[in-house]
């Protein structure tokens, strides 16, 4: 089993939304977490941690529509770490994140949530009514 991974990211790459040959959406970007320290009255940036950070289906679609380079992003995920080979011949590795959860930080931002329609198989459904959403208004009110 792959260790979860939840943290305060910020996105170094704007979205790239690409589609599997079957048609499943998935949208890739590079985050990176940092810490600060405080170095006489001064706040510096210390070490900086890179991942690469995969969404698939509509999570993916979704990702693409609302993050853009330099936003602050809450990610919960599967951590996968990935040894591969340069065209020099020099051994590398890299840290990768399946999301399982994405949201925009709200601390220096807003948003409007637009929830999208749900998918099934190749047709497209409404999501189910909202139990807690407004009732329908009577002709008159009822005072």
């Amino acid at each position: 089993m792959l260790p979860t991974i939840t943290g305060e990211f910020r996105a170094v790459t704007d979205p790239e939304l690409r589609f599997t040959p079957s048609g499943v959406a998935v949208a890739n970007l590079r985050i990176a977490a940092n810490s600060r320290k405080k170095v006489n009255d001064e706040w510096v940036d210390d070490k900086v941690v890179f991942l690469n950070l995969t969404c698939w289906k509509q999570q993916a679609e979704n990702v693409a529509e609302s993050v853009q380079k330099g936003d602050l992003i809450m990610v919960k995920g599967r951590l996968e770490t990935r040894e591969y080979e340069t065209k020099d011949g020099e051994k590398r590795q890299s840290f990768d994140v399946t999301a399982d959860e994405v949201g925009v930080s709200l601390t220096f931002a807003t948003a409007k949530v637009s929830k999208t329609e749900r998918r099934t198989g190749s047709t497209t459904t409404a999501p189910p009514p909202d139990p807690y959403g407004t009732p329908p208004q009577e002709e008159e009110p009822p005072f």
